[in-house]
């Protein structure tokens, strides 16, 4: 239609607002596509703005949603650290860190520049710039996994110690809400450098390690302070998988993945190409522990015993402890060392040792055969059998009485109300000294002994040397059939090492914060006397003959007065020996967990084995000194064999001579039976001048008369 006059076409329409003016012919709807693509422009917009909108509006429901199941924010604060607990040896190095994060707490200021940077390049390398949540790094993460390289991961710093300090180890997308709302909360309240601070004392690094201090002595054996560019660069390499690339288990994958933090170092900056071709030349490798193992029983053992010393512990504290490296490492070689080779072929599955100054300090302590297979500590926790090795509180019973080392008693078999304990050949000597009956563990005659001084009083010699654990007051607790630990055994013939004093054993020297401030010092007083001064030499001169030429013949120290017993319990379950010179008590336990006999292991072999493997060790280089008191000799007469039936009653006088020619000498004996393997000399017969004649004989005691003794 065209407007009269004008040639102008008039669209139709409903009245004025429908006209439209159009040039003379132009195509009918020409302008119709423009109009459309703005539409369609506006109404994209539009939706977007809605989405958006909406999807603001369900986003801030869901955090409202997630910050109800969360405590409110005014009142979160990061988690009081756990005390550590460190623990020296006596010589100030490091045993073991103990404590819920394992090594003491750094401070950033303290470690070489480039360690935090390792951590801050590897996992989040715009730490510095967001504020806690990183959408930027969260993409670039992704691009570069993508691509390949060096991989990140699109959690920040902060989320991860937010994840720490607060949240569980579940994946999922609600927790992952939580700790992008904790890391806003923790980067608003606290400064880049306190974050970071916090991330590396807190964060796991695998094998145990948690916190950069405990891991740096774990793996490289040396203060976080101390730690080298390469080293730095593995343990920020551990955040990725800490158990899978720790470089004591996985030294390849370990070294490959701090390859890439140093290339990653490098490109931010952090450190020259020099350095960074330097430390690829150069990776860190993980230090062999120096009897790492075994220190973990005597760690466990110090944090048990802290308790008493210092009470509850509220923050970081340090424990100079009596525990000796060099000696802690030789008993561990020493144990371990005697079991791999020939453990299987005694049936031995496992043991302990306890060495201890005549003081009652705690030198070496081994708990087990690997502290990573079994952290039991049977060296103070598993009571066991002592068998023989219980004896010499059965003889110091009888010295108390009135009797010497020469006194003699009958070997030979025995009746007490239906209970007939042998020797384990069933071979009998007949009339005995002492001296050569404790030397050859007879059975027959520590029962007699027992049951001539009395059980009582035997129980009263024990408790006053050092045994604590519950002892039966019956015949059989002569052939010590109650049961004791080898720290409890072992810190018992203390007294016989330093002159009769009793002692309690201690571990722990002293204590004190991390700031110095002193919370506890030993002071070293004794137990007051145990056993009376003049019982020492006869007491020396009869458990060195078990040395010299009786069961534990093995553990003879050239240059050394050395005494002890062996023990063995029945059916071969337990394997004892405790030893001691005048500088050094160590006992020696072996046996099976699950209380199973082995093959014939008994006190004189393999115990006697490891306890003179570890000892001319551990003495190497010491003067050697005389055991207290000297040992015991009768004037003018053979200190095995008195001239006459019945007691000496000569004084004591210090070093006894070599023993007879043709002294029998036998493997040590089990409770009820007495192992024997012969002689040059027939029983009974004992040689003198050249001849043979018959041993002294004597009318039977009132015990041997009454239990049928022979």
């Amino acid at each position: 239609m065209t407007k009269r006059g004008t040639g102008e076409r008039i669209e139709p329409g409903f009245g004025p607002a429908r006209e439209r003016t159009m040039p003379p012919h132009a195509p009918r709807g020409a302008r119709k596509p423009k109009r459309r693509r703005r539409s369609g422009l506006v109404g994209a917009l539009s939706l977007a703005l809605t989405l958006m909108v909406w999807g603001a509006a369900a986003l801030a429901l869901l955090v409202g949603y997630h910050l109800t199941q969360l405590p409110p924010i005014d009142q979160l604060a990061v988690p009081k650290r756990p005390p550590n607990i460190a623990i020296l040896a006596d010589d100030g190095s490091l045993l073991a860190n103990r404590g819920d994060t394992g090594g003491a707490a750094v401070r950033i200021a303290d470690l070489p520049p480039y360690a935090p940077k390792a951590f801050v390049a590897i996992e989040d390398r715009r730490f510095y710039s967001h504020w806690g949540v990183d959408p930027l790094g969260i993409l670039r993460a992704a691009t570069r996994n993508v691509a390949g390289g060096a991989t990140q991961g699109g959690s920040t710093l902060t989320q991860q110690l937010a994840k720490n300090l607060f949240l569980t180890q579940e994946r999922t997308f609600s927790r992952k809400i939580q700790e992008a709302i904790l890391a806003v909360w923790l980067e608003r309240k606290y400064s880049k450098n306190q974050i970071l601070e916090l991330y590396l004392n807190r964060v796991y690094f695998g094998s145990g390690a948690y916190g950069i201090e405990a891991a740096s002595q774990k793996y490289f054996g040396h203060p976080a302070k101390a730690l080298t560019l390469p080293e730095a660069a593995m343990l920020a390499g551990l955040m990725k998988a800490p158990t899978k690339l720790a470089p004591n288990r996985n030294a390849k994958g370990a070294q490959e993945r701090a390859a890439q933090v140093i290339a990653a170092m490098a490109e931010e900056g952090f450190i020259t190409e020099g350095m960074a071709r330097f430390a690829l030349a150069n990776p860190a490798k993980a230090a062999r522990p120096q009897g790492a193992g075994s220190a973990n029983y005597a760690a466990d053992y110090v944090v048990d015993a802290l308790d008493d010393a210092v009470g509850a512990i509220e923050e970081d504290v340090v424990v100079q402890t009596t525990i000796s490296a060099r000696l802690q490492s030789l008993a561990e070689q020493a144990l371990t060392g005697e079991l791999d080779a020939r453990g299987a072929k005694f049936g031995v599955e496992q043991g302990a040792l306890v060495s201890l100054d005549p003081d009652g300090a705690i030198k070496a302590l081994v708990g087990g055969r690997d502290y990573a297979d079994s952290q039991f500590n049977r060296a103070t926790a598993a009571k066991r059998q002592p068998g023989s090795a219980f004896k010499p509180f059965v003889y110091l019973a009888a010295l108390e009485h009135g009797l010497t080392p020469a006194s003699v008693r009958e070997d030979a078999p025995i009746n007490v109300h239906g209970w007939t304990p042998e020797n384990y050949s069933r071979k009998y000597f007949g009339p005995v000294t002492l001296t050569q009956a404790l030397a050859l563990s007879l059975n027959t005659v520590a029962v007699r002994l027992g049951l001539e001084v009395g059980p009582k009083a035997v129980i009263n010699a024990a408790r006053r040397m050092g045994i604590k654990s519950d002892l039966a007051p019956n015949a059989s607790i002569a052939l010590g059939t109650s049961e004791v630990t080898p720290l409890e055994l072992t810190s018992a013939y203390v007294p016989f090492a330093n002159g009769g004093i009793g002692v309690e054993p201690f571990i722990i020297q002293r204590v004190k914060t991390a700031a110095g401030k002193q919370l506890y010092l030993r002071k070293r007083v004794g137990n007051g006397r145990a056993m009376d001064a003049q019982y020492l030499p006869m007491m020396n001169v009869m458990m060195q003959e078990t040395l010299l030429t009786g069961t534990a013949r093995k553990g003879d120290l050239p240059g050394w007065q050395a005494a002890g017993k062996t023990g063995t319990s029945q059916e071969f379950r337990d394997a004892w020996f405790v030893g001691y010179t005048s500088r050094l008590v160590t006992g020696v336990w072996l046996g099976n967990d699950d209380s199973s006999p082995t093959k014939k292991a008994s006190g004189g072999n393999l115990p006697v084995e490891i306890w003179s493997r570890y000892m001319r060790a551990a003495l190497q280089g010491v003067p050697p000194q005389p055991l207290p008191g000297g040992v015991w000799r009768a004037p003018e007469q053979n200190p095995f064999w008195p001239s006459a039936p019945g007691e000496s009653g000569a004084p004591p006088v210090a070093d006894a001579g070599a023993p007879p020619p043709g002294y029998p000498s036998f493997p040590d004996a089990a409770p009820g039976r007495a192992q024997a393997s012969g002689g040059p000399t027939p029983p009974g017969l004992i040689p003198q001048g050249g001849e043979a004649r018959r041993a002294p004989t004597r009318e039977k005691n009132f015990f041997e008369s009454l239990f049928g003794g022979g």
